[in-house]
């Protein structure tokens, strides 16, 4: 099976894994739209008649299809290798995807889920919110997805709550509709030092990697945002970003905008062809330090919470977005 065939078999049974019930060749086409992929249920019939010959489906007529034991090892071994310029290209697709209007202030924006319990959540809010408070989020906004709930291939489990706070894709999003190009280069772990960014101390590539580098930096321990938020001085998400010089104002203009709305995170941008923060930048580029969208949940991980999270998980209408004073007595309802 050539390179782009392979590809295909792994997008049908990565939506497959994520479903705890069989699915229809409809329903998969359906899924597989959603994050951008058409492919045609015929296409997909003809794809799961091969993948259940290889033992990597198993069908059950009308039902649909589940993925099987050697389907999911068929996926550990293949997809991290497919899915190296996964994340840049899923960041370009979900950036022309969000249609939020930054004059009407309203439509969709990209966000990112974690999964937690409730009641852990609700004790560890005087963290979140003061990571919120000193500036290291995107903004000040956030949302709750309630159990049984699917954010695209997300469900949220009873017993659980989905986190949503906002991605910093969305600036990629908005500054797409104004005609202005972004070049997400990579994801770091930003020293702050007296609360002002001092240096990237790691870094991750974007177009090299098959998960989101603040998922990494999370689950390795290496952020340090109690730290940032008792004594000013830790190590907290953030990514850098370059658009073309040109557009410097327009984009500082935007990032303004965006932020009085509570969609703000842009930490600060370069001049023309130099370096940021040490950070190299193209001749005719300017760089910028935008904050990462996951550091106000990224706080629960350092005081013993485990928490399941995802960048980039999905669309969600900006209507739905409260402000962080407000988590305090929205989570009782879920208590």
């Amino acid at each position: 099976m050539d390179r782009k065939n392979k590809r295909k078999g792994l997008l049908i049974l990565n939506v497959l894994k994520d479903s705890e019930k069989p699915l229809t060749s409809a329903r998969i086409a359906e899924k597989l739209e959603l994050t951008g992929y058409d492919i045609s249920e015929r296409t997909i019939r003809l794809y799961l008649q091969r993948m259940e010959m290889d033992g990597l489906v198993a069908t059950n007529g009308k039902k649909g299809s589940m993925i099987t034991k050697k389907g999911l090892e068929e996926l550990d071994s293949s997809w991290v290798i497919e899915k190296v310029g996964f994340l840049s290209a899923r960041i370009d697709r979900m950036s022309y995807m969000m249609n939020f209007d930054l004059n009407t202030v309203s439509g969709t924006v990209v966000i990112n889920v974690t999964l937690v319990e409730p009641r852990l959540f609700a004790e560890n809010i005087k963290y979140i919110e003061k990571v919120y408070y000193d500036g290291y989020a995107m903004g000040n906004l956030l949302t709750f997805i309630p159990p049984g709930e699917n954010l695209e291939h997300i469900a949220i489990p009873e017993g659980m709550i989905g986190i949503g706070t906002v991605c910093s894709i969305t600036l990629n999003g908005v500054l797409l509709k104004y005609g202005i190009p972004t070049t997400s280069r990579f994801g770091g772990l930003l020293e702050i030092k007296d609360k002002k960014p001092v240096r990237f101390v790691e870094i991750i590539m974007y177009d090299g990697t098959s998960i989101d580098p603040l998922e990494v930096f999370i689950r390795s321990g290496m952020t340090n945002y109690m730290g940032a938020i008792k004594t000013g001085s830790g190590r907290i998400g953030a990514s850098f970003r370059e658009f073309p010089a040109e557009s410097r104002d327009r984009v500082e203009q935007i990032a303004a905008r965006l932020k009085r709305i509570g969609l703000g995170g842009l930490v600060g941008i370069g001049m023309p062809g130099q370096s940021f923060l040490d950070i190299p930048v193209s001749e005719g580029r300017v760089g910028a330090i935008v904050i990462g969208g996951l550091n106000p949940v990224s706080i629960l991980e350092e005081n013993g919470v485990r928490a399941y999270s995802r960048a980039l998980a999905g669309l969600i209408d900006f209507s739905r977005l409260f402000h962080y004073e407000e988590m305090g007595e929205r989570i009782k309802r879920f208590l």
